[in-house]
C-alpha cells in the first residue's frame, strides 16, 4: 500500500522530468506569443502584414519546438501555439498575404 502515498507525476497532463529545459521553454513560449499576436491580428483586416508574418514564424519556431521536445507539457502548450499561429497565418493570408500589396505584380 506504500504506492498509494506517493504522487504519480506520470499520470498528470503537464508532468515534466524534473530537469531543466531551457532551449525548449523558450520555444514553447515563442510560440505561444506569437501564435497569441496572429490570432488576435487576424481578426483585423488592415493588420494582415502582421497576422501573416507572426503566424508564419510561430509555424516555424513551433515545429522546431515539436522536434526537440522532451516532455507532455511542452508539447501540449506547442499545439496550442501551432494551432493559433497556423489560424492566424491561414486567415491573414486570405486577406492580402505576406507582402499584402506592398509588392505590385
Amino acid at each position: 500500500m506504500a504506492q498509494t502515498m506517493r504522487p504519480n507525476p506520470t499520470g498528470s497532463l503537464f508532468a515534466t522530468d524534473g530537469k531543466p529545459h531551457p532551449l525548449q521553454d523558450t520555444l514553447m513560449v515563442v510560440t505561444l506569443v506569437l501564435g497569441a499576436l496572429s490570432f488576435t491580428t487576424a481578426q483585423f483586416d488592415n493588420l494582415h502584414i502582421l497576422s501573416s508574418w507572426s503566424g508564419l514564424i510561430g509555424i516555424l519556431t513551433g515545429a522546431y519546438g515539436q522536434f526537440i521536445s522532451a516532455t507532455t507539457r511542452e508539447r501540449f502548450l506547442l499545439i496550442l501555439g501551432l494551432g493559433a499561429s497556423a489560424f492566424g497565418f491561414y486567415l491573414s493570408m486570405a486577406d492580402g498575404g505576406l507582402f499584402g500589396g506592398l509588392i505590385g505584380y
